[in-house]
């Protein structure tokens, strides 16, 4: 079992050094015109088994932050859980409860205005200590806040500079418009992160930012269609993961891309004969139904 373990450590460590050095050998000696050709560069290092596909998905994924505005991945404000600095003790510790979000923006009363963003283990020594009366005012961190068209490799340089996790993102008449947050761009990068919180597995379509969600593919065309404002249709296809493989005319594979009609399509997990499950960008504007 240990020479086993020790062969196939060995193995890895000389394949990262083979991919490491090819890397390196083309980025000095190739003349890359644009971004599709290091794309294309890395996909060939996965065909030649360089890299795995999870390797080649985080490099995707690095390159394409680069492209995109926190506006792109935030979570919207309707989706935010608020607390009120004029709420009690109790209503607002009932809310951190059934949210189980570790952080949350405070505001000013009924009015607009950000006080702060409270972090939920900065209640410990209130809730340890019961003769303690908490004033959640004594413990606010200051809000960052960042407009819409701020880049997300920039903001992922903030948050590492500022050791913080979440900022608030405003528009340009300075309303709030939604939140970002360190995981919602390590997403991008990594794939969906689920804590022991998480029931996405429970739903047939999660939403995770204002035009983006995970559909698992067994999900009907007639209800992608109903919640999504869509017009997909196909006499011989049921699901959305078989109207979308049949779209690719072949059994992608995962982070595989397509685009149908304005709806981006990208394939997260699949198994030896099928799509299981997509992420769908949908187009600006839509409407769709609420899934929660």
């Amino acid at each position: 079992m240990n020479n086993n373990t020790n062969m196939e450590e060995s193995v890895n460590s000389i394949r990262k050094k083979n991919f490491f050095a090819v890397l390196l050998r083309h980025l000095f000696r190739d003349n890359f015109k644009n971004r599709n050709d290091l794309l294309n560069l890395i996909r060939d290092f996965e065909e030649n088994s360089l890299i795995d596909s999870d390797t080649k998905n985080m490099l995707e994924g690095v390159m394409e932050i680069v492209e995109q505005k926190v506006r792109d991945i935030m979570v919207p404000r309707s989706q935010i859980v608020f607390l009120k600095d004029t709420q009690s003790w109790d209503e607002q510790l009932s809310i951190i409860i059934k949210s189980t979000h570790s952080r949350f923006p405070v505001l000013n009363g009924n009015l607009e205005q950000i006080k702060g963003i409270l972090i939920a283990k900065d209640l410990l020594p209130f809730i340890l200590n019961k003769s303690q009366a908490c004033d959640i005012n004594q413990i606010l961190r200051p809000a960052m806040v960042v407009p819409e068209n701020k880049g997300v490799d920039r903001m992922l340089k903030e948050f590492r500079a500022k050791r913080c996790h979440m900022a608030i993102i405003i528009d340009e008449f300075g309303s709030m418009s939604g939140i970002i947050t360190i995981e919602n761009i390590l997403e991008l990068i990594v794939g969906e992160i689920e804590d022991e919180y998480d029931h996405k597995n429970d739903r047939d379509i999660y939403q995770i930012n204002e035009h983006t969600f995970l559909v698992k593919a067994l999900t009907t065309v007639d209800d992608f269609n109903k919640i999504f404002n869509s017009c997909f249709y196909n006499d011989e296809i049921d699901t959305i993961g078989g109207f979308v493989m049949q779209s690719f005319g072949h059994l992608p594979a995962n982070g595989e891309i397509i685009n149908i009609s304005g709806y981006t399509f990208k394939v997260t997990v699949t198994d030896n004969h099928r799509i299981t499950q997509l992420l769908v960008q949908i187009p600006k504007n839509t409407l769709y139904l609420s899934n929660k």
